[in-house]
């Protein structure tokens, strides 16, 4: 490409000006440089099942990023969504995300809404690869319907829940994306071979210059939130 631009009329005539384009990352092997991978997909879709055996097979660190909000607050999930409703629970979830992202080597199962805000989608596609885990809303009930500790769920038709929520994260999962896997009746073995085979060829270029937000550490989210709710006001503790 030519980086070389003409002069406009009202600039100095020096015909040897150039201006250079800012620098492209070149695209890197994703096996041979433990460039990042996240899972996304819908609750039940079996981002953490699937995301354990996947990091074992490729002798990696795994992190459910959902355990490490709890982790990192202090309490659990609902009782986050309790104390701060899901605009909080969100808040705090994207703090997490922003520096987790930033770990190589990694393999992380998100929430099944993570992607819903705009800076945890950029995140997820320039730091690493995600992969979508595609389910069906009756294969997902099946997997959740006895679960209690989704609050999403905590509602009179959770299949109906299910429903809107697919049709709501869909194409947010899809712009992501750079893997779709359908998790129906293949096993889990079989998904991580093919899943392993297909990273081994993939090559893609990341954000070499993102930087980690000191107040998204874990010791500042665990101490801001425990400013924020005293003890006593914290239902439950994990």
């Amino acid at each position: 490409m030519n980086n070389v631009l003409t002069p406009e009329p009202h600039d100095s005539g020096d015909l040897n000006l150039t201006r250079t384009a800012p620098a492209v990352p070149a695209p890197q092997s994703v096996y041979a440089n433990r460039i990042p991978i996240f899972l996304v997909g819908m609750m039940g879709a079996g981002k953490t099942t699937i995301g354990k055996s996947l990091s074992k097979a490729l002798q990696r660190e795994f992190l459910d990023l959902d355990h490490e909000l709890e982790a990192r607050c202090g309490v659990r999930i609902p009782t986050i969504f309790e104390i701060e409703g899901e605009t909080g629970f969100r808040k705090r979830e994207c703090q997490v995300l922003d520096d987790c992202t930033l770990r190589p080597g990694l393999v992380m199962a998100t929430g099944g809404g993570a992607v819903l805000a705009l800076e945890n989608r950029n995140a997820l596609r320039t730091r690493g690869v995600v992969i979508y885990l595609r389910a069906s809303v009756d294969e997902l009930y099946r997997r959740t319907s006895r679960d209690r500790n989704r609050p999403l769920l905590a509602t009179a038709d959770p299949r109906g829940t299910l429903r809107s929520l697919l049709e709501l994260r869909e194409p947010l999962y899809r712009e992501v994306a750079d893997i779709v896997m359908d998790t129906g009746s293949t096993s889990v073995a079989q998904l991580v071979t093919q899943l392993v085979e297909r990273l081994k060829q993939m090559n893609k270029a990341i954000d070499q210059h993102a930087q980690r937000q000191p107040e998204n550490s874990s010791e500042n989210m665990r101490a801001d939130f425990t400013a924020s709710h005293p003890p006593e006001n914290k239902p439950c503790t994990p």
